[in-house]
């Protein structure tokens, strides 16, 4: 009797433990999980097999492409005009979810300022501002039509997920500058995957990468009502050398939500 209590007992707390872990890993989730478009009203922008929905630049030359199931740039777009990738359909209110990285950084940029929390350049005992270098790749996703509107996807110390073109113009407000740099560097190592969350919301935007907070709710003064999304070209070469940080980069499980 006493060994069936035992093996009844043993049985009870295995099954016990067996349902905690079940429960557990439900509520901890997966950075794999994609959107479900029919409960949460995800929609896909990149169906894994083509550049469906999305306009490729005229003469391209096959430079944007669908790569492992990844949308993939070597920064070398044949394109005369505009090298960048737009979708098809415009936006209003979103968040956007995707995921992105910076496969490699062949381009050492000599000339990347230390951006202190106001969006201000740090300076030297000179009052001139100090330059590093750093291997840069740039790319970034344009919001509404507006170049501008683009937030950053970078190797500067900063981090990915500001909005250079607010930062950079002296004409905006102290507080649209300071609100368009990142709180803090949350980038992944280079080469690895990062996840952004992009919410639009009237003209005010909020940025989050790899789960932390980099741009809350910060106003861009100017920017369109609607426009489509796009992703950024960046990078020439000179004498077959990269002569500026080029758009080494890739693309996967883009999803919005219209708010």
């Amino acid at each position: 009797m006493y060994k069936l209590f035992k093996s009844a007992k043993l049985y009870v707390s295995l099954l016990t433990a067996g349902l905690l872990i079940a429960f557990f890993t439900v509520l901890s989730g997966s950075s794999d999980v994609k959107p479900d478009a029919s409960e949460n009203e995800w929609t896909s922008l990149f169906n894994g097999e083509d550049l469906s929905g999305w306009i490729i630049p005229d003469g391209d030359g096959g430079h944007w492409k669908v790569l492992d199931g990844v949308i993939d740039y070597d920064a070398m777009s044949q394109a005369e005009g505009s090298k960048d990738l737009w979708t098809e359909n415009e936006f209003s209110d979103f968040t956007l979810k995707l995921d992105w990285r910076i496969k490699e950084t062949p381009f050492i940029n000599k000339n990347v300022p230390i951006i202190l929390p106001d969006g201000s350049h740090k300076l030297d005992e000179n009052g001139n501002q100090i330059r590093m270098a750093v291997p840069d790749s740039d790319s970034g996703i344009y919001l509404r039509g507006m170049p501008k509107a683009q937030v950053n996807i970078w190797t500067w110390p900063v981090g990915s997920g500001e909005v250079y073109g607010y930062r950079m113009d002296q004409s905006m407000p102290d507080e649209v500058r300071a609100g368009v740099t990142p709180r803090l560097h949350a980038d992944n190592h280079i080469g690895e995957w990062n996840t952004f969350e992009i919410t639009m919301k009237g003209d005010h935007l909020t940025v989050v990468l790899n789960g932390h907070t980099v741009i809350e709710d910060t106003q861009l003064p100017g920017v369109p009502e609607s426009g489509p999304i796009g992703l950024q070209h960046h990078g020439h070469m000179v004498d077959g050398e990269w002569a500026s940080s080029p758009s080494l980069v890739q693309f996967r499980n883009i999803y919005i939500r219209e708010l």
